[in-house]
């Protein structure tokens, strides 16, 4: 089993850049050679992906996954809210979803299928006036559907995975499948699964929302996002997993972090486990940063923070404590 939504490692490390043919044909998407992902980050930081293929819908995908050369490292890219690309750039193919991958249809009273492209935000919506609970915390997540499946996302006590009744995933060779909950191994923001498949759909079940409240609760939650988070920065959202009985913000406050600066990139003042472009950041200012942080809450606490978000691509090494974690 790998870390779902990345390549694995005999892939990534193995390939190099510009030395395979890549002449996809009968296809209906935009095939697009060294795509800027600051673009397509929420950071706006990074440099140019290789590739960057837009399905024009998902048989359009399926015809284009088998005309992957052997050996490409291929990744997926919603929103863009959970990675930082390196400035070097990244090698392969990224394949993106959101807004495309948009489809979301009821099965039953409590249950639908959703696309791996459709937004968080959207799903909790369409739960709540369907006067149905359980998705309200999706109001905050920055991201799709198929990211919040990579990992687990959560908020305010509700994890993702939480609602999940099967997925449907995409291998390599433009296989769909469906796949049941057993096949994975979920945790707090992890999700590990078979390697080189990546989540098209997923059918939830949500509860009746007996006390009419949902659509409440969701104004409730945005309202205390507004308030403690900043909203309408350049970030990823949350940067580091909260540490077993403890919260990642309020160590990196502790530690006395809220207001760092490395080059464009800044500790929010307004949450400490934010990082903001304040004033056009590299990839390489905000991955030191985290490092800087990382070291400094070890250094005081006795404690690791592990990152939420995903690094990928080439880039300068930074002289510190490793901080992906694949």
């Amino acid at each position: 089993m790998t870390a779902i939504g990345l390549p694995s490692s005999e892939h990534y490390h193995g390939y190099q850049q510009g030395k395979i043919s890549f002449v996809p044909s009968g296809l209906r998407g935009q095939l697009r050679h060294h795509e800027p992902m600051a673009e397509h980050s929420s950071w706006r930081a990074g440099g140019c992906a290789e590739w960057f293929y837009i399905p024009a819908d998902l048989e359009d995908l399926i015809q284009f996954m088998p005309q992957i050369p052997l050996g490409m490292p291929v990744f997926w890219c919603g929103l863009g809210s959970n990675i930082l690309v390196r400035d070097r750039g990244l090698p392969g193919v990224v394949i993106a979803t959101a807004g495309l991958l948009n489809g979301l249809t009821w099965l039953s009273s409590d249950c639908l299928r959703v696309e791996a492209g459709v937004s968080c935000a959207k799903i909790a919506r369409e739960t709540s006036k369907m006067s149905l609970t359980g998705a309200e915390f999706l109001a905050g997540i920055p991201g799709t559907l198929g990211g919040a499946l990579a990992m687990n996302a959560g908020a305010w006590g509700g994890e993702t995975w939480n609602l999940v009744q099967s997925v449907e995933v995409l291998t390599l060779h433009g296989e769909h499948r469906r796949r049941a909950v057993v096949d994975y191994q979920v945790g707090y923001r992890h999700v590990m699964g078979p390697s080189d498949e990546w989540f098209v759909a997923a059918t939830l079940k949500l509860a009746p929302d007996s006390d009419g409240a949902a659509s409440q609760r969701i104004r409730e939650l945005l309202k205390q996002r507004n308030e403690k988070q900043p909203i309408g920065l350049p970030s990823c959202g949350s940067v580091f997993r909260n540490p077993p009985g403890d919260y990642a913000a309020r160590l990196i406050e502790a530690a006395g972090l809220k207001g760092r600066i490395y080059g464009g990139a800044c500790v929010s003042e307004k949450h400490a486990n934010f990082i903001i472009n304040q004033h056009q950041a590299t990839a390489h200012d905000i991955e030191t940063l985290i490092h800087q942080v990382q070291q400094a809450v070890a250094e005081q606490f006795g404690v690791h923070l592990q990152t939420e978000v995903r690094i990928i691509g080439c880039g300068d090494t930074v002289e510190l404590e490793q901080a992906v974690d694949w």
